[in-house]
């Protein structure tokens, strides 16, 4: 396995400027998770690192080797597509092994490695089968059981969870965490879905617009976003992050333009005893907890998250209070107070 430096890499395509200047540190064993919105660049990225696309300017060093001008066959990286690009009139086996053969690996290396792969993702017994004969879920593993069969220094994931359901992504979540853990291998996956994020990385990188926004642990993130662009990309509800015009008994700094409360760090108290008063138009009763959608004066908008259990109703008028030592500061420009 190895580390990867990324330094002022930029790329273009045409007049259109895809990443800017993009500097980022990938330790060797590292689960580091791309995320952002749609065109954010974070595809575009992994893309790069693989030799699938140019870069304009900058450096990509893998294991110590610069391979911004490498050929992707010459980066020693593997990556698993959202697609699983499986060949159909294959088994499993033929699947896992067409790559080594065409790089000429010896026979019984291919057998010892197909073996190896098969025994951490649980496809022993499923060599002999066509991918046409399998799960979605099992033909992700044959992807990557396709990638792992090959020892490369990194692993590049684009996506390689969207296509299955939603209690299937969850199981296949648990799996490429314990694989990671298993091989101490060096990972990179991007995704939109910051759940997927939340619960998989070691380190989390944001992108807005080809820049790098922020990068750092997941809980790092979460609580101490340094922009609203991330408060609000992170957790799921969002933070609620609005203007403070109105608010009662809060302590704010003088450049403070918005103010930001995860959805679990409001207190629901009686009406006219919180920073804020709200009505609650909709409850969703999710068993453990509920989240309640609550409106206020100037078409202010929240959610919080309260106990399963919780008397509040749909109608009932309450306060909210948001105590100080949750409350997030951002200013004009949405970039945080300290």
């Amino acid at each position: 396995m190895a580390s990867i430096e990324i330094k002022k890499i930029n790329k273009f395509y045409g007049k259109v400027q895809a990443l800017f200047d993009v500097d980022l540190d990938i330790a060797d064993g590292e689960f580091v998770v791309f995320v952002g919105p749609s065109g954010c660049g974070k595809s575009t990225l992994l893309r790069t690192l693989a030799g699938l696309e140019a870069i304009d300017s900058g450096t990509i060093i893998i294991g110590g080797k610069d391979v911004s001008k490498a050929e992707p066959v010459d980066r020693d990286v593997s990556m698993v597509f959202q697609s699983y690009a499986l060949y159909p009139h294959m088994s499993v086996r033929q699947n896992m092994e067409f790559g080594m053969k065409v790089n000429g690996v010896d026979p019984s290396r291919r057998a010892e490695r197909i073996a190896e792969a098969a025994r951490i993702l649980q496809l022993e017994e499923y060599l002999d089968r066509k991918p046409s004969q399998l799960s979605g879920g099992q033909r992700q593993r044959v992807a990557i059981g396709r990638a792992i069969v090959k020892h490369p220094k990194a692993f590049l994931f684009d996506e390689p969870l969207s296509n299955l359901d939603a209690k299937l992504r969850v199981q296949m979540r648990v799996e490429l965490g314990a694989l990671h853990r298993q091989l101490g291998a060096t990972m990179i996956y991007v995704t939109h879905d910051q759940v997927e994020a939340m619960t998989m990385a070691d380190k989390i990188v944001v992108l807005n617009a080809g820049r790098v926004e922020q990068v750092g642990t997941p809980m790092e993130l979460y609580h101490k976003p340094v922009s609203k662009f991330v408060a609000e990309f992170i957790g799921s509800p969002a933070m609620n992050v609005f203007e403070p015009d109105g608010l009662k008994g809060l302590t704010l700094a003088p450049e403070a333009r918005f103010i930001g409360c995860r959805p679990e760090h409001f207190e629901v108290v009686n009406r006219g005893q919180g920073n804020l008063d709200a009505k609650v138009n909709v409850k969703e009763q999710l068993g453990g907890e509920s989240l309640l959608y609550l409106s206020a004066s100037d078409n202010l908008t929240f959610v919080a998250r309260v106990d399963g259990d919780d008397g509040v109703q749909v109608g009932d008028e309450v306060g909210l209070q948001i105590p100080e030592h949750r409350l997030h500061q951002f200013d004009v420009d949405g970039r945080a107070l300290r």
